[in-house]
This record gives C-alpha cells, structure tokens and sequence, in this order.
C-alpha cells in the first residue's frame, strides 16, 4: 500500500490543478507523478513521462560531465594573477551550473518515483562513463582514469 501524506488545506496548488491532496512519501512505479513543476507530466501519458525521464537522465549526466570538465581545468600553480582570476571566475561559474543540475536532479528523485530514481543513476552513469572514466581521451587528458599497477598513488 502507498504510503501517502495529505498536503495542507492552504495549498494554492490543490484547488487550482485538482490534486486529490495527497503527496507519496515512499518509493513507487508509474508514470503518473510530478517532476519539479506542478502538473508535469502528471496525466499527460507515458509518452511525456518517459521524456520526463530522459531529461532527468540528461541532467544527471551534465553533471557529471560538469563535474570532469572543472577537475580537469583546475588552476595550474604557475598562472598569471589575472590568469588565475579568469580561470577561478570561469570555474566558479561551472561549479554554479554544476550544483543547480544536482540539486534539480535530487528534487526530482525526492518524487519518489522509481523511475525517476532509476534515471538519475543512469544519467551518472552514462555521464561518469563519457566524460569522467577516462574511456574517451578528451582533448589528450588522462583525467579521471584508474590505474590498477604501482603508480595508483599518482591518480
């Protein structure tokens, strides 16, 4: 049985879309639910869930993506002073973008949709895979990539 929790009686968001007032506190499957706005994608059909779905993947994936690209632009020690400020403002500017996606990803999660859940993980999945294993040499950096012999230490 869900397990669901009664929104309280003020909620504007009740009465205008004709929620039934209830909010899932426990993981559930369907593909009605609500991702982030209120009503979307709601009743609108598993066509619109399952985009739903992929662009939480897609988040996901930005970020780590987002994630790898800053590590691998950290300031080298030997920069000029107005270097460093452009590098630092430009990688506080990732790292901004990089936090509003993760936190937009974990909301989504907190809908307690399964699918969504599964999406998530996938999204960084595929992201860590593209941008942060190593699998893919980007550009020549070897950032990101495990080494298994005596220089583990130097990773």
């Amino acid at each position: 049985m869900d397990r669901m929790v009664p929104l309280p009686a003020s909620s504007p968001n009740m009465a205008a879309h004709g929620q039934h007032g209830m909010m899932h506190m426990t993981f559930f499957w369907g593909d009605r639910v609500q991702i982030l706005f209120s009503g979307w994608p709601g009743d609108r059909g598993f066509g619109v869930y399952l985009l739903a779905l992929f662009l939480v993947a897609i988040a996901a994936a930005a970020v780590e993506c987002l994630s790898t690209l800053s590590r691998r632009h950290a300031q080298p020690p030997t920069a000029s002073a107005g270097a460093r400020a452009s590098i630092g403002l430009a990688l506080t500017v990732l790292h901004t973008l990089q936090m509003g996606l993760l936190y937009l990803v974990m909301l989504a999660v907190m809908s307690f949709n399964v699918g969504v859940l599964i999406a998530a993980v996938l999204g960084h999945a595929v992201g860590y895979f593209i941008a942060g294993s190593g699998t893919f040499n980007w550009a020549g950096h070897g950032g990101g990539q495990i080494s298994v012999g005596p220089d583990f230490a130097k990773c």
